[in-house]
This record gives structure tokens, sequence and C-alpha cells, in this order.
């Protein structure tokens, strides 16, 4: 028997580009950033209660039925968009309508404000410097503040390890784990040596981001009631 903690919760995702107007050529990276998301709503279907789809022009949003692929599903969208930055919002809760698998855009509820007031707090500390620096912030219940504090910490460690990655060691981090995780394939993509791909992910310290990420997905990931039950 479950328990109520997660029971009938979704999770909306809101990511969107930071300093979006300063970037050149934005038509081509709205482009690129449609096919991205149109990968990921073929790659997890399954997990997906409302396909990701870009709002408004510098922003998407999407909802997800299981909590399995959180994180993975951020990580991937967001090193398939390097150079540019981006920053996640991610809300659990219940939704107040109905839900349309093509159209976020008619979905409403407590999953998507939660979602939506992360975004607004990554943005206020960004210019807060005593602050933790994160882009990507968890937010579920008011009974859940500690457990949501925790994650939130994990998180910032994280944007602090990928803050000091070069593009070359984003390129190589994006090949390796697009590639089912495999160094050989990754090496290949990129026509490279399989000893360059693992210079690269051990300079990066990415399998210690790599360890704090799946810690954070694992935990949400748990069955506590919900619809992964």
């Amino acid at each position: 028997m479950f328990s109520l903690f997660f029971l009938d919760k979704y999770v909306a995702i809101i990511g969107d580009i930071v300093d979006s107007k300063q970037i050149k050529d934005r038509k081509v990276i709205q482009h690129k950033f449609k096919n991205v998301l149109a990968d990921i709503n073929t790659k997890y279907s399954e997990d997906i209660a409302s396909k990701f789809t870009i709002t408004l022009g510098d922003e998407f949003q999407g909802l997800l039925k299981s909590r399995n692929n959180i994180m993975n599903i951020i990580c991937e969208v967001e090193m398939a968009m390097t150079p540019i930055e981006l920053r996640f919002g991610i809300g659990i809760g219940e939704i107040s309508t109905d839900i349309n698998f093509d159209n976020s855009l008619e979905i409403d509820g407590p999953a998507y404000h939660r979602a939506r007031k992360m975004i607004k707090e990554i943005e206020s500390k960004r210019f807060q410097y005593t602050e933790r620096d994160s882009n990507i912030m968890i937010c579920s219940e008011e009974n859940n503040i500690e457990i949501d504090e925790l994650l939130n910490s994990i998180l910032s460690v994280c944007t602090a390890l990928k803050s000091k990655w070069t593009d070359r060691q984003k390129e190589i981090i994006y090949a390796y784990i697009s590639n089912d995780k495999n160094q050989y394939k990754a090496a290949n993509i990129l026509n490279i040596g399989q000893s360059s791909v693992n210079k690269a992910l051990s300079n990066a310290r990415f399998y210690s981001y790599k360890s704090a990420i799946d810690t954070v997905n694992t935990f949400l990931s748990k069955d506590r009631g919900g619809t992964n039950g």
C-alpha cells in the first residue's frame, strides 16, 4: 500500500534560455531547440503526460507522469543545447485541468506553479552573490521543505561542477551520454580515441557529477505513491 506522499502527483518541468535576447541567430537556436525537444518526446514517450513544447520562443514546458527519468531528460536537453545556457524549474504536485498530451499550454495546476516559482527563484539568485548558484531547482509540497532543500543543495553542487567544463568537455560528455554512456561509441562519433574521451570525463569530474545527479533521480523515482504506482 503506497503512502499518500506522491499520490496522483505529476512532474512539471519548465525551462528557459538564459539571456536569450543576447543570442545571435535566435532563429537557428529556436530550430535546434525544437529538434532537441522532439527527440526527447520520442525517446521518453512512456514517461510523458504532455509533450515538451516551446511556449514563448525561449522557454519550454512539459509534464511527466513518471519520475524515473527526470534528471536524464534535463541533462540531455542541457547538453544538447551547449553552449547555450539553460535553467530548469521542477514542480511536483497535482494538475487541476484536463491533460492534453499534445499541448501543455492548456494544462495548469500546482505542479506548474511550483516549477514556475523555481524558475523565478533561480533568476533572482543570479544577482545575489551570497546565495548558492544553481540552474536547476525542485519544489514539491510545503511539508517537504527540508527534502527540497537537500535536493537543491545537491543540484547546486552539480551546477558548480558544470561551470568548470569547457565547451569541448561538454561536447564529449554529450556524445558519451547520448551513445549509451559508452566511451568507444562516443570516441567513434567524435573521431577521437577512447583514451581522449576517458581523459575528458575524468578532467571534468564527470563521474562525481553523475553520481550526484543519479542520487537526486533515484530519490525522486522511489515509489512513494503516485503515478508510478
